[in-house]
């Protein structure tokens, strides 16, 4: 990697400030399905597995591209990428509006979804200008452009109600070129580029750059990204449907109580960069799983009615979150996710310092598909069992999974750096008559091995 030392502070702080901006911007026009989608869903009539899939085929599109878009950024460079990503995602943004039936929506969605792409892009782009003490910290506020969500959740909703869901899309159109080109001339090309095309060195072949995902380990860290972040996007997408269905709120107080979840899923990301820097990435994942266990099960939990029989006759009650304490669940949900999306991208520039291109790619591909499968399944889940909260039963069952590997994963690490932990740990009696046996099976092996060679010849 290119000598950093050497790079003006000015051009890393554009670099960084400007690909934020950009992600944001990127990002608000991603997710514009969780509000423009909710009306779409009552002209259309659709049904609840119908609008998960609306709303989560740009999130497809988004997700299949990263791994190529992050291999370019490595080799042509992020301003060029960038730039050309932005330009064609508005477009599509803007023929949306010239969408009239259910199949030409989903068609639109595709080309939306090109928007997502740019984060495995700013990701390569980004570490190229900082050291590996300081990416953590870095990286942790270029994904706080996931707050985009949050901005669409704010201000579309205004828009839509005034002039329609089609200035939605044309408004976040326009906002992506106008971004498109700040970006592009406010940045200068990262070091490692710079320093190639001063050298008229050739870029790697993509033979080269995917050979880091024949480890295992890359697919870990993608599980993990899976749930930190594809259920980020899937909830950021489901939750204005839900405030409506479950509590009956207009839209526009569905998606400011939505943005309580997005805005600290998003910021407190940075928060989750300094902590890995500080602390490192792996304490910071077990924080956001153990804390993500807690509050999808408490979010999981159906509205029941009880009967109890009493001493005086029959007792009813209702147990069931109302929408404030709903909104705070999901406000705690968003941080622990927001921790965990900061440190998973801390590992990737650590493990794979010329290859974040590619091992970003296709951990930021797994867990954008996340937000793809999982507003689908929710909507599924919805159509199947009847019950609102089945949404997050299915994110508890997948993080409980992903702490138990990681778990697994880091004990097996640890005893592989330290032998000495694979010694048992009972306590000293067992231990003495462990001991005791082990002597006894030795010595009555040792007397069959006599029995049989009695004249003392070599066994076979």
């Amino acid at each position: 990697m290119h000598d950093l030392i050497t790079v003006p502070k000015r051009d890393q702080r554009r670099a960084l400030w400007l690909s934020t901006l950009a992600f944001t911007t990127c990002f608000a026009a991603w997710t514009i399905f969780s509000i423009i989608g909710v009306q779409i869903k009552k002209d259309l009539g659709l049904s609840d597995a119908q609008f998960g899939l609306l709303v989560g085929t740009p999130i497809l599109t988004g997700s299949l591209i990263r791994l190529i878009l992050g291999i370019w950024a490595d080799q042509y460079g992020g301003r060029l990428v960038t730039l050309a990503t932005m330009l064609l995602a508005a477009l599509a943004t803007y023929l949306l509006t010239y969408a009239y039936d259910y199949p030409t929506f989903l068609l639109a969605a595709l080309g939306v979804g090109l928007a997502g792409g740019v984060f495995s892009v700013g990701v390569t782009y980004v570490s190229k200008w900082f050291p590996k003490e300081r990416q953590g910290t870095a990286l942790g506020i270029f994904g706080a452009g996931n707050v985009g969500a949050a901005v669409t959740k704010f201000l579309a909703p205004l828009v839509m109600v005034a002039l329609g869901w089609k200035a939605v899309a044309q408004v976040w159109s326009l906002g992506l070129v106008v971004m498109a080109l700040v970006f592009y001339l406010g940045t200068k090309d990262d070091p490692d580029l710079a320093a190639r095309r001063r050298s008229g060195a050739k870029p790697e072949p993509l033979s080269a750059m995917l050979a880091p995902l024949a480890d295992l380990r890359v697919w870990r860290f993608a599980l993990y990204y899976f749930f930190v972040f594809g259920g980020f996007v899937a909830l950021a997408l489901w939750l204005p449907r839900y405030y409506t269905g479950v509590y009956g709120l207009d839209i526009v107080t569905a998606g400011w109580l939505a943005a309580a979840y997005s805005i600290p899923g998003s910021l407190f990301r940075i928060l989750g960069g300094s902590l890995s820097d500080r602390h490192g990435a792996r304490k910071v994942m077990y924080w956001t799983f153990l804390g993500s266990c807690a509050c999808t099960f408490l979010l999981a939990y159906p509205a029941t009615h009880y009967v109890v029989s009493g001493v005086r006759g029959p007792i009813s009650f209702d147990l069931a979150l109302g929408p404030i304490a709903f909104t705070v669940l999901t406000f705690a949900l968003g941080f622990f996710m927001s921790l965990g999306k900061a440190a998973v991208f801390k590992h990737i520039p650590v493990y794979y310092p010329d290859r974040v291109g590619a091992v970003g790619g296709v951990v930021g591909l797994i867990g954008g598909l996340g937000g793809f499968v999982l507003p689908i399944a929710f909507g599924f889940l919805n159509d199947l069992i009847g019950v609102w909260t089945s949404c997050f039963m299915l994110l508890f069952a997948i993080v409980a999974a992903s702490t138990v590997w990681m778990h697994a994963a880091v004990r097996a690490q640890e005893k592989r750096a330290h032998p000495e932990l694979r010694q048992p740990k009972d306590l000293p009696e067992v231990e003495a008559l462990r001991a005791e046996v082990e002597r006894l099976r030795a010595r009555r092996n040792d007397n069959v091995v006599g029995l049989r060679n009695p004249i003392g010849v070599p066994a076979e």
